[in-house]
């Protein structure tokens, strides 16, 4: 049975991330080449591969709230992280030691690859072509023999190449030195060896590991050994997932994304479904509006190099306030008073003089006075390193929310949920799938509209389809977070958030402007930050910002919203990227001793790596692309602690089998003989590939619920 309690804590802790995965390699390597040097102008922003100095630097950047696109990786000593990096933080980072090691996307390859999309599917339409498939360590060493366990051993092959991938625990936990080795052998007799690092989190040992190793052929035996002396028992890697799906039937219909889609596309074709297919869809309208594409209009009063005054709209830009002239004047006249006007959208700050006629006012005080005297519409801080500074006179300049997107509509955002099925009246077991919680995520959206359009259009051709919809309501909403989806596309494309600006003060400065607003998949009610668990942060300006509250954003409160109205939902999918990952609960732990929410209970657990391996099979047969056996499990296990996450809070409080997706997994490179990332947004022909794999990936996970409902059924 499902625990449905809340779990709380007092304590807010700080966030310690240790988290050590492996360098690839398998038997004699020839030398790696040099990397490519990276360059990266000042005010530009791009993911980074960095190796840093080591773990302390690590440590120190996410306790400042560094933005992590993935992981971090450790090998030979080597820490590795991909960081989004302004070009003065990479420099600040290579100043302290570290090494930027390649791009993985630039600030700008968004939208060059969104508009290559388009202009592609463009392409094909006026082709009359549909678009193309994918091809498819403390001193103190224990004793002087360890005992070593292997705790996983894996093989599978994609690509014409095969890999092994293990885990090994060593009795010798507190000997941060041990070095561990794998020996493989292989079908046809060959033989070789590679090693396994040490994995830490939150400075408890769990294991050692590596990455996914290319061997020659299937491996049959694999062994380790420690520098101790440890020797492990012989195992024979079992092949993974090891699981099937049914096979497509002859006019199976599939591919029906050909670019990448705003929220506003999204919204029309949320709409052409429902028109499509009347009797198979509802369109769910959820009930808390977001803010909308929409930010308050902001001015610098001022030169910012030298003194200035931040003068802000209280109301939205679009709400009358862009274009609202300020400006400050010399009255020409001694002994005058500081005074502010405002008249037909101009706001005039007459500054104060001396006897002598010289102006007095301060920063200070032009910002109080305007904050004081239109507190309805206006508010005021002094820039950064502007405080007490003598006021400028400034020519009149112009209010503006800084927003580029001119065809998205500026209105509060009705988020949208499509209800999929024969029978929509909860009588059946309810699946939902749902994505772009994270703004920068594209592909998200892809996969999750994929998956909705396979189900409507074979459900009158395919009668497998139309058996899962009869036994199955299916709940989807490709797009959580449109507000922050539309800013990344039109503004910042490494926009994680939402655009809820809760910071106060200095940190509202427009400077700041691509930080502000709230991580959705930290803003949850279980395992929270608020109740002292790791993973997210109170800094408004941190990637990982959780809000002023639990549920504090309509967004979270939506997701939260459509569950409780629909009981019969009984499992979920939140599809994220990128990395490929699959994950469950617990998704959080308190950093001291790394106590992690309460552990599924062994028929629980089991039906959650026994689904697994059916879904990541099923992602497997569209391109090869394999989930690997060590980023398949609990969140906290397989990526790091998400203080806050809603998958937490569905299966925590309201019953719900809740996993989550990292689409985009890393791509093996034969030349270089490394994995390599993909990004965000990459390409579209990948963004394409994830979102066919991953959507075969919900399908069965609906033949997932409908096989459990007819357990229960049964008995």
């Amino acid at each position: 049975m499902i625990v449905r309690r809340r779990w709380t804590a007092a304590a807010t802790t700080a966030i310690l991330l240790s988290a050590v995965l492996s360098h690839p390699g398998s038997g004699a390597a020839a030398p790696a080449a040099p990397p490519p040097t990276v360059t990266l102008a000042s005010g530009e922003t791009a993911v980074i591969r960095v190796q840093l100095r080591d773990q302390a630097q690590l440590d120190q950047l996410v306790a400042r709230g560094a933005d992590l696109a993935n992981r971090p990786r450790s090998a030979d000593g080597r820490v590795l992280a991909d960081l989004v990096l302004t070009g003065a933080q990479l420099a600040e980072l290579t100043a302290q030691g570290a090494t930027a090691l390649r791009v993985v996307q630039r600030e700008g390859d968004g939208a060059r690859h969104l508009a290559e999309s388009v202009r592609a599917a463009q392409q094909r339409t006026a082709a009359g072509l549909r678009a193309p498939t994918a091809g498819q360590r403390t001193a103190g060493a224990a004793a002087a023999v360890d005992t070593l366990h292997f705790l996983q051993a894996y093989w599978w092959s994609t690509g014409g190449q095969t890999f092994v991938q293990t885990q090994v625990a060593t009795t010798a936990t507190d000997d941060p030195d041990v070095e561990i080795t794998v020996n493989w052998r292989t079908a046809d007799g060959a033989t070789g060896s590679f090693p396994l690092f040490r994995f830490e989190d939150s400075g408890e040992y769990q294991y050692h590991y590596a990455l996914p190793q290319p061997v020659p052929n299937r491996p049959v035996q694999v062994t380790a050994t420690s520098s101790l002396g440890g020797v492990s028992r012989v195992v024979t890697p079992a092949p993974w997932p090891s699981a099937t799906p049914p096979p497509l039937p002859a006019g199976y219909q599939k591919d029906f994304i050909d670019a990448y889609l705003t929220p506003v596309d999204i919204q029309a074709r949320i709409k052409r479904l429902a028109r499509q297919y009347p009797g198979l869809v509802d369109v769910i309208d959820l009930p808390h509006r977001t803010q909308g594409y929409r930010r308050t209009a902001v001015a610098y009063l001022g030169d910012p190099a030298a003194a200035a005054v931040v003068v802000e709209s209280v109301r939205f830009g679009d709400q009358g306030m862009n274009g609202v002239q300020v400006r400050t004047v010399d009255p020409g006249r001694p002994g005058r008073a500081l005074t502010v006007g405002y008249r037909d959208r101009v706001m005039t700050v007459s500054l104060a003089t001396d006897g002598a006629g010289k102006i007095t006012s301060s920063t200070d005080d032009v910002a109080a006075a305007i904050s004081s005297r239109f507190p309805n519409r206006f508010r005021a801080f002094v820039e950064e390193g502007s405080a007490g500074l003598p006021m400028p006179v400034v020519s009149p300049v112009r209010l503006d929310d800084g927003l580029r997107g001119a065809e998205v509509p500026t209105r509060a955002w009705t988020v949208q949920a499509l209800r999929i099925g024969v029978h929509r009246d909860g009588s059946r077991v309810g699946v939902l799938a749902y994505s772009q919680e994270h703004a920068r995520e594209w592909a998200t959206p892809l996969v999750t509209l994929e998956f909705a359009e396979r189900m409507l259009a074979n459900a009158h051709t395919d009668p497998a389809t139309r058996e899962l919809l009869e036994q199955v309501d299916i709940f989807v909403i490709p797009t959580v977070n449109p507000d922050g989806a539309n800013y990344s596309f039109h503004d910042y494309n490494f926009q994680r958030k939402n655009l809820v600006n809760h910071c106060a003060g200095a940190n509202r400065d427009p400077r700041y402007r691509d930080s502000w607003g709230v991580d959705l998949n930290r803003n949850y009610t279980v395992g929270s930050h608020f109740d002292g668990y790791v993973g997210a942060s109170s800094n408004c300006l941190s990637g990982t910002y959780a809000g002023t509250s639990e549920l504090s954003e309509a967004e979270s409160r939506n997701v939260i919203a459509l569950a409780q109205a629909h009981s019969n939902i009984r499992f979920a999918m939140n599809v994220h990227s990128y990395g490929g990952y699959f994950m469950w609960p617990p998704g959080a732990y308190r950093a001291d001793g790394r106590v992690t929410l309460p552990r599924p209970s062994i028929d629980e657990s089991t039906l959650f790596l026994n689904s697994a391996r059916r879904i990541v099979g099923a992602i497997a047969q569209e391109r090869g692309t394999v989930t690997w056996p060590s980023q398949t499990g609990p969140v906290a296990d397989v990526l790091y602690s998400a203080a806050g996450n809603s998958a937490d809070q569905l299966y925590y409080e309201l019953g719900i089998f809740a996993w989550d997706f990292e689409v985009g997994n890393d791509r093996w490179n034969p030349v270089t003989a490394e994995w390599e990332g993909v990004g965000f947004q990459p390409p579209f022909d990948e963004a394409h590939g994830e979102s066919q794999e991953y959507a075969g990936g919900l399908v069965e996970m609906v033949r997932v619920a409908r096989d459990w409902a007819a357990a229960q059924a049964a008995g």
